[in-house]
């Protein structure tokens, strides 16, 4: 797949958090290509402690809704309590209905719907941050 359009990519950073390590890396690998910072974690436990080693030099959270530990959505506003401008994007193979819940807890998070495209990807990220 060609690198995005350069308009999508950006040098902030990104904590990245799903715990399917093959969707993972396919997410890191098109943000990293595209100039952004990757953090990764494979749930919220690592992601609480990326965030206390880098605290405030997060710029986006970009999660998958449903993982074993902890949601998405609670992971996003347990962040969120100590750095409430943080963007967040939330991942999920689940389209329509079952994520309004989602948008209430977490306001102004962006969806990303899997399987997602490096376009649909960058294009996400990119609009949180703007």
């Amino acid at each position: 797949e060609p690198p995005a359009p350069e308009s999508f990519g950006g040098s902030e950073t990104i904590l990245l958090v799903e715990d399917d390590g093959q969707v993972r890396t396919l997410a890191r690998n098109i943000l990293r290509r595209n100039g952004y910072v990757v953090l990764e974690a494979a749930n919220g436990g690592e992601a609480l402690l990326i965030c206390e080693q880098h605290g405030a030099n997060i710029d986006l959270l970009l999660t998958d809704v449903v993982m074993p530990e902890t949601s998405g959505p609670l992971l996003a506003s347990e962040l969120r309590a100590g750095r409430p401008d943080l963007a967040v994007v939330l991942m999920s193979g689940y389209s329509g209905a079952s994520l309004t819940q989602n948008e209430d807890m977490v306001p102004g998070a962006a969806f990303l719907e899997k399987p997602f495209t490096a376009t649909s990807v960058l294009r996400t990220v990119r609009e949180s941050l703007e």
